[in-house]
């Protein structure tokens, strides 16, 4: 995830085009915003092979500067690509993904659907928030896809650390009945930062429980061999 102003920096080609991304769990690191305009080959793994998984007309959530968008393109796939930034939808525009709506996925009209996959990469199942929300919003992706609708998703499961601060931060959070890696965070670049929001981070195991009921089950898991603790989800219409 990026600043608009972060993504224009790497779009123009400024070397300096990096963010930071804090969360509350103790994680900051910088961001290499390069890799939002990456083209498949310089992909994680998971993220290549999953991505062959996806059919028909294709709804990338969270498009970022188009990477998704461009390669589901040129294999043929009719994409809207949907980016709440005004900026990041820009360079979207700018690089060549055809159809861009400056809108959330929680605020997609229905009547754009119906979609066949829906790619939710760059750790965006985190979208799904909180024990509240991801019920909410799971039933409104199946609203939003055909029958045989199909959603990819990218995770990182969190307890394949053993940074202490990690670790006292999920233990405070199982104690507030709260999923362990739900976390805040927010993107700076500069001067510039977006607000605080929220993002959900789960293990496939806390996955598989958190799609009962929704019209989903969990289809298959793509990781990548060098024992990354990211991971891609497919989600298959039930």
């Amino acid at each position: 995830m990026a600043t608009a102003p972060a993504m224009w920096a790497a779009h123009l080609g400024d070397p300096r085009g990096f963010g930071v991304v804090e969360r509350n769990d103790g994680y900051v690191e910088a961001d290499n915003n390069f890799g939002y305009l990456a083209p498949i080959e310089g992909w994680l793994a998971h993220e290549r092979l999953a991505l062959d998984l996806a059919y028909g007309r294709c709804l990338d959530v969270g498009a970022g500067a188009g990477r998704v968008s461009l390669e589901l393109q040129a294999r043929g796939h009719a994409v809207v690509a949907v980016e709440p930034s005004t900026g990041a939808a820009a360079v979207c525009c700018d690089r060549g993904v055809r159809d861009v709506r400056v809108t959330t996925i929680e605020r997609l009209p229905v009547d754009a659907g119906p979609f066949d996959s829906i790619v939710m990469y760059g750790n965006n199942l985190g979208l799904l928030r909180d024990a509240r929300h991801a019920p909410w919003l799971l039933h409104r992706l199946g609203r939003l896809t055909s029958d045989a609708g199909l959603i990819l998703g990218g995770c990182l499961d969190p307890y394949e650390t053993t940074d202490p601060a990690r670790l006292a931060y999920q233990a405070e959070n199982r104690r507030h009945g709260r999923y362990p890696a739900q976390v805040r965070l927010r993107v700076r670049f500069r001067d510039k930062s977006t607000p605080c929001f929220d993002y959900l981070f789960v293990s496939t195991v806390e996955l598989e429980k958190l799609l009962v009921g929704t019209g989903w089950r969990l289809h298959d898991v793509v990781r990548d061999i060098d024992g990354s603790p990211m991971y891609d989800a497919a989600l298959e219409k039930m």
